[in-house]
């Protein structure tokens, strides 16, 4: 597993956080191909619950209300990270991205077979927005008093996340 993580400033259209995105590379490995199971086992045994699977927005968004992971089972995607000035990077399968509330995220290109396992910290429930007039203050409190969780989605109590978030 290796290890990159990245702070995203606010950029006046989308809050990012102090909190660092982090991206952990062949986070999720298997002696056989990797199912959307085997992630959201993984993600549910370590309190990342309420999962999904599905693909990337193809627009800039983010959430206020709930951190995100997002594990990659199949394929490839091009993301760009904190926004239009952010950081573009390539994860694939077996990669697993750790998005705090409140940083933006968006699908810029993807291998045809790309899919997606995403899920939230327990007890929380993401909402969407768009970067549009109207979104903050509300969605600055909402980032301020989110909770940090209380398990790295991959590794538990002694993951990186626990490291970089404290």
């Amino acid at each position: 597993m290796n290890k990159t993580s990245y702070v995203f400033k606010d950029d006046g259209t989308y809050p990012n956080n102090i909190l660092p995105l982090v991206l952990l590379k062949q986070a999720i490995q298997s002696m056989e191909p990797i199912s959307p199971s085997t992630i959201e086992k993984v993600f549910h045994e370590n309190n990342w619950v309420s999962s999904w699977r599905n693909g990337l927005f193809g627009f800039h968004h983010y959430h206020s209300t709930a951190h995100e992971v997002l594990g990659i089972y199949s394929g490839w995607v091009k993301a760009q990270l904190g926004g239009p000035d952010g950081k573009t990077v390539i994860v694939e399968v077996g990669d697993v991205v750790i998005i705090p509330a409140g940083v933006a995220h968006k699908n810029i290109d993807q291998s045809p077979d790309f899919n997606v396992v995403g899920a939230y910290p327990i007890g929380q429930v993401p909402d969407m927005k768009y970067g549009k007039p109207g979104e903050r203050p509300n969605a600055d409190q909402n980032i301020q008093n989110i909770d940090r969780p209380e398990y790295d989605p991959v590794y538990g109590k002694a993951g990186p996340l626990m490291e970089l978030w404290s």
